[in-house]
């Protein structure tokens, strides 16, 4: 087994080169501590001209900040909050992408890794676990000319893709928390759509959902089901909550069966917990878990995204609020195929009819520059606080009155007189 050796992150950042591209490791293992370093790096003048590359962070994105333009510029895999004004200034981008596609971009050479900035688990028998985040960072390191890994305590070691000792170059100790993300209630509202998404959803179902107060609401609705499966991009404590309740079992699955399978997590302290030398849970590169050729192997399943508008013929605008950059493609396209075709499986986009500001969701058009991340022929159930809908197979004027019938009841009068403009006088012709 390599002996390691430990320096400080102001030591191991050295290896850190001007003009270099630099993976992070994302969401809640984001390794701070090195970030910190490299600051300081940069506050001194010696460095310029550095590429981040990465899922969502969490924490303060110092490698977007307008003050040090000229020197950090990240271009991430997908948006979070608090990297989102920068990119819609100009001083950080965007890199479209299904997530399932940034492993390749590493492993064929598309996107240099000079270096790869890491945190671990404690190692045993020589390997070391990426933890909560696996996600692009295990081809990264694999295709990196350097990688400096934090080895941490609070990392769990999740069974899955693990690294060799071998295949780290410079080891950082840091015992830093690993950053947790609280459950969000649900609204009534959500509450609501989350009961109507249920209803769409059989025993034995294998489930991709995500984050937040909406899946979290669904994951309530699902408390009465049985041998429910995981495979899925990331799970939050809603997901545990099934787990814990004996409702996912994984018993139904073809594939990794007897396993929930997840690519990156954010959650609580219990979701992280969790995963800690559990053989039940599987955490995989985010090539192998979005491959919708893997996902469509399990039966019946369920992909169940969001969207930010849905225009009357179906089209999916998931990443982007006009041409203000909101998120990113994700995985959606990814699970949305490979459930579609899973036998009995569902594709299914879920949303409350109106923004907060009380803006319907479904449109006559999408807004301009708004991002097409689920086109309309890709688009089966979409699902509100007003019903479920399924626009497989429908043409677009059926289509117009399947998605008017779930918007809110007092936008339905200007959508109809729009799609009646749009589509001429046999659009009325038509019942649902």
């Amino acid at each position: 087994m390599k002996d390691i050796l430990f320096v400080s992150a102001d030591e191991a950042i050295k290896a850190v080169k001007s003009h270099d591209h630099i993976h992070l490791s994302s969401v809640a293992a984001s390794p701070l501590v090195l970030i910190d370093a490299l600051k300081r790096r940069a506050d001194a003048g010696e460095v310029k001209d550095l590429h981040f590359h990465h899922f969502h962070t969490e924490g303060e994105a110092i490698y977007s900040d307008p003050a040090y333009d000229g020197i950090f510029f990240d271009q991430g895999f997908f948006i979070g909050p608090n990297v989102r004004a920068s990119v819609n200034a100009g001083y950080a981008d965007y890199i479209p992408i299904h997530l399932g596609e940034t492993s390749r971009l590493y492993f064929c050479g598309a996107l240099p890794c000079d270096v790869a900035l890491i945190q671990v688990s404690l190692p045993e028998n020589g390997k070391v676990s990426l933890g909560t985040s696996v996600d692009a960072t295990y081809a990264a390191v694999k295709n990196a000319k350097t990688v400096i890994a934090v080895v941490n305590k609070n990392v769990p070691f999740a069974y899955g893709d693990l690294l060799d000792l071998e295949d780290i170059d410079i080891f950082v100790e840091d015992d830093s928390p690993l950053i947790t993300k609280g459950f969000a209630e649900p609204t009534e509202t959500e509450k609501v759509i989350g009961k109507n998404c249920a209803d769409l959803v059989p025993d034995g179902a294998c489930l991709q959902m995500g984050i937040g107060a909406l899946p979290n609401a669904l994951a309530v609705q699902l408390l009465d089901h049985k041998n429910i499966g995981l495979h899925t991009e990331m799970f939050a404590d809603g997901i545990l909550k099934l787990i814990k309740a004996g409702v996912i079992n994984n018993s139904n699955k073809v594939l990794d069966k007897g396993k929930s399978v997840a690519s990156f997590l954010l959650g609580s302290d219990e979701v992280y917990k969790y995963i800690d030398h559990n053989p039940d849970v599987v955490m995989r590169e985010i090539g192998y878990v979005n491959d919708p050729f893997i996902i469509r192997q399990n039966p019946n399943m369920m992909a169940i995204n969001s969207a930010v508008e849905v225009d009357l013929t179906g089209q999916i605008c998931a990443d982007s609020i006009g041409t203000r950059i909101f998120s990113g493609t994700g995985g959606q396209v990814e699970f949305v195929r490979g459930a579609s075709m899973s036998q009995g499986g569902k594709s299914i986009t879920a949303f409350a009819s109106r923004t907060n500001k009380g803006k319907s969701k479904i449109t006559p058009i999408l807004n301009p520059g708004a991002g097409v991340v689920t086109p309309r022929s890709d688009a089966h159930y979409v699902v509100t606080e007003y019903g479920a809908v399924d626009l497989w197979g429908k043409s677009l004027q059926e289509r117009a009155k399947l998605l008017i019938s779930i918007a809110h009841p007092d936008d339905r009068e200007d959508l109809d007189r729009a799609a009646f403009e749009r589509f001429g006088p046999h659009y009325h012709n038509f019942s649902i």
